[in-house]
């Protein structure tokens, strides 16, 4: 059964995919399977999101297949990839 962890993106419980594509992205973390680009805050929203620190990024997650944007995070210089876990109700018998 696939169940969406974000509208961007699914899984069958193994392997995540781009629910655009079906681009596999490999098992969760899934950001791990995506193409990451790092923007400085004040690039990526224009002056309003200037903070003045140099070091806080917009972090986005594009699809190696069809380039759709996945999903975003702010971030600071160096951090890793925040891992989002989906936390599934047991199966009913």
């Amino acid at each position: 059964m696939t169940r969406f962890i974000l509208p961007t993106v699914a899984t069958d419980g193994t392997i995540c995919t781009c629910a655009a594509c079906g681009h596999a992205l490999g098992p969760a973390p899934w950001k791990r399977g995506a193409i990451r680009r790092d923007l400085p805050l004040a690039v990526a929203g224009g002056a309003a999101y200037d903070t003045g620190h140099a070091g806080v990024f917009l972090c986005q997650f594009i699809c190696p297949g069809c380039a759709v944007l996945l999903d975003t995070e702010t971030a600071m210089a160096g951090d890793a990839a925040l891992d989002d876990r989906l936390h599934l109700p047991a199966a009913a018998n």
